[in-house]
């Protein structure tokens, strides 16, 4: 239990921290500790939904564009350990891999067509971004018009160099990052930096129609340089010495980042072949052939000034530290997370106390260490991020831990380390859940705000409420007239036909992000079926699909029974559509099974099944489509002849998926029967 509550309030954290960075680019915490809440997150509960999204939705009131390609995240490393295991097992032993500096600015998508600039778009949550493209065309190095006449979308990142920064900015942003994405989504240009002083660097580029007949990734940079767009630079690495030139490249760049023209966070390598990148293909979460390997982290020292506590959306009540300003890693911090009750006690900390901290990438910044009680002169000469002189006083006092609710008068419950309300009509719960569903949905202008409204005003208190609200009740509220009202109806109006995916996701249980949502769906097809296994069903049901595990499939069971009151209120109010059955691949539906000494790792053969929709299994039954044989195959091949079962070796499994076969026809004999 004590676990589950930590990663609740891991997952809390990265959520909110990642909100301030993506769409109001005022991070509280560096990245550096943004990347410490990430790692523990990661190590506790690797399938937790919020490591798979990329990041918030865009802001309401912005247009909106679809990805035609989604713009993933990546897996992340830190440590050489984790370069040789994505070259041995998770690239299964690539011969050739791409590197590029992993640019620390904000993601860009440039849609062209037939050569001109359509459209530019920010990553956003990686499925849907906001167009920004009258910015976008003031960014110096962006072509209006490429050199070919092709269709095709450019993925970069839009930095600006260091020497504009110290020169023009550094006295309005504690980094440049924070004014890339600014200059980027400003109106009407009043954003604290000019766009004309951004430099754009691609890594990457997509065609929806005819694309070039190119083996490597390295020959399409190649062909963006030909086309008028420079990516960011790259290297090549392809020697028998792989994984020691790759680590000795990271401290390479460790050594010369401070020197570097433009902000950097760590290298982002690459399996250069394509053909192999299809093969191996995605996880539930990011693309197997790619791992952004992150500087380590930075530590500093400051001054716990206070502790706030706040109570999440699962009624977990977390306590956050609030400290003297400190620069860490380019970026002023004046908020660490302290996760729970048992993490102040570990640390034996008092306000007053002096700390140090740590800040990792993108993760929230948090104290590691107390370092005894803090002097005057521990607070004396610090800024705030706008700049201003910190005046706080310094206190010495214990903390102290809560007993009543913070956002109703519940008492709280002491679950090990963590503090719980277990009030379901709790304030903070109950808005925070209106408020996922709304912005999941991505429904514009139906926020925070208006959802604290509505819920102080008694015109809703569960979800299905909202779907009964009527204009003239919205526009009553204080700054919602009739037009404003009429959007909110709008709003809701688009979302009362759902998929059962965007259903799911919307429910807003731990570790169901969309792309989750999305595969489970796939499975059950519709609402009832769901519902069914829930009561019903068995886990191996789920955990057959990759990346989805027991711990996944029984937090799914556990989150629709408990809100099966909820689904059904909702089913009534909205309709939930069953999902159009796919041919996932040319072996959609078939399945396969192993055996015997292959030329590739199995597991890449595996991947390569799945990938166009196959199944694997482990036995040989009369339910088996194909066996993949290879040299001393022994039993089962043996039974699958018996059983007239249609087998293949590996040569020819490649050339059913090149060749788009789905069977071999009327297939009687194999290699096997000349022995």
């Amino acid at each position: 239990m004590a676990e589950e509550k930590r990663i609740e309030e891991l997952s809390a954290a990265i959520r909110y921290h990642r909100e301030l960075y993506y769409n109001h680019s005022a991070p509280e915490i560096s990245d550096s500790e943004f990347d410490a809440l990430w790692d523990k997150l990661k190590s506790l509960d690797p399938n937790n939904k919020i490591l798979h999204e990329v990041g918030p939705e865009p802001l309401p009131g912005t247009v909106k564009v679809e990805h035609k390609f989604p713009m993933r995240s990546l897996d992340k490393g830190t440590k050489d350990e984790d370069i040789i295991h994505f070259i041995r097992q998770t690239t299964f032993g690539g011969k050739r891999y791409l590197a590029q500096p992993k640019l620390d600015g904000s993601a860009l998508s440039l849609e062209y067509i037939a050569g001109n600039l359509f459209r530019a778009a920010t990553r956003g949550s990686g499925e849907r971004g906001e167009d920004v493209t009258l910015n976008a065309k003031l960014i110096g190095n962006i072509p209006k018009r490429l050199n070919l006449a092709v269709d095709c979308h450019v993925r970069g990142e839009v930095v600006m160099p260091l020497s504009i920064f110290e020169e023009k900015y550094k006295h309005i942003s504690p980094n440049p990052r924070n004014l890339c994405s600014g200059a980027l989504r400003q109106k009407h240009g009043d954003g604290k930096a000019h766009a004309e002083d951004l430099i754009f660097q691609a890594y990457d580029v997509k065609f929806p129609n005819k694309s070039p007949k190119l083996e490597n990734d390295s020959e399409l940079l190649e062909w963006l340089t030909n086309a008028g767009i420079k990516p960011a630079p790259w290297t090549v690495f392809n020697s028998e010495e792989l994984e020691n030139e790759m680590i000795e490249y990271t401290k390479t760049w460790s050594e010369k980042r401070s020197k570097y023209e433009y902000e950097i966070d760590g290298i982002v390598f690459k399996l250069d072949n394509l053909d192999q990148r299809e093969l191996l293909g995605m996880t539930a979460h990011h693309p197997r052939w790619a791992l952004a390997w992150k500087f380590p982290s930075q530590e500093a020292k400051s001054v716990l000034l206070d502790v706030d506590w706040q109570t999440g959306r699962t009624g977990v009540v977390t306590p956050v530290g609030r400290i003297a300003p400190q620069m860490v890693g380019g970026v002023t911090v004046e908020n660490v997370t302290l996760h729970n009750v048992g993490e102040l006690q570990r640390l034996g900390i008092k306000i007053g106390d002096k700390v140090l901290i740590t800040r990792r990438g993108d993760v929230i910044p948090k104290i590691i260490e107390n370092l005894g009680k803090a002097k005057n002169e521990d607070i004396e000469n610090r800024n705030h991020a706008d700049g201003r002189l910190f005046e706080g006083t310094l206190l010495h006092r214990e903390i102290k831990i809560p007993t009543i609710c913070p956002s109703c008068p519940r008492e709280l419950t002491i679950d090990g380390a963590f503090l719980r309300c277990m009030s379901l009509d709790c304030s903070a719960r109950t808005a925070r859940a209106l408020t996922y569903w709304c912005r999941s949905l991505e429904m514009d202008g139906v926020g925070e705000k208006l959802i604290a409204s509505l819920l102080d005003s008694k015109l809703i208190e569960t979800i299905p409420d909202l779907y009964k609200l009527e204009r003239s009740q919205i526009s009553s509220l204080e700054r919602m007239g009739e037009k404003s009202a009429n959007n909110v109806i709008n709003e809701l109006d688009k979302t009362r036909k759902l998929s059962l995916s965007k259903f799911l996701h919307a429910l807003g249980m731990e570790r169901i992000g969309p792309e989750v949502a999305t595969v489970i769906s796939q499975h059950f097809i519709n609402l009832e079926s769901l519902l069914n296994w829930a009561k019903n069903g068995d886990n191996s049901e789920l955990t057959n699909i990759d990346g989805i595990g027991d711990k996944v499939a029984e937090i799914l069971r556990n989150g629709l029974n408990k809100r099966t009151e909820l689904i059904i209120e909702l089913s009534e109010v909205i309709e939930i559509t069953e999902v159009e059955e796919i041919e996932m691949g040319i072996f959609d539906g078939k399945t396969f099974c192993i055996t015997g000494s292959l030329s590739k790792p199995r597991k890449e053969i595996t991947l390569a099944i799945k990938n166009i929709g196959g199944k694997v299994v482990s036995s040989v039954s009369s339910k088996l489509d194909y066996l993949v044989a290879g040299d001393s195959a022994g039993s089962k091949l043996k039974k699958a002849k018996e059983l007239e079962i249609i087998i293949i070796n590996e040569i020819e499994l490649f050339n059913l998926i090149s060749n788009n076969q789905v069977e071999i026809s009327n297939k009687k004999k194999t290699l096997f029967d000349y022995e």
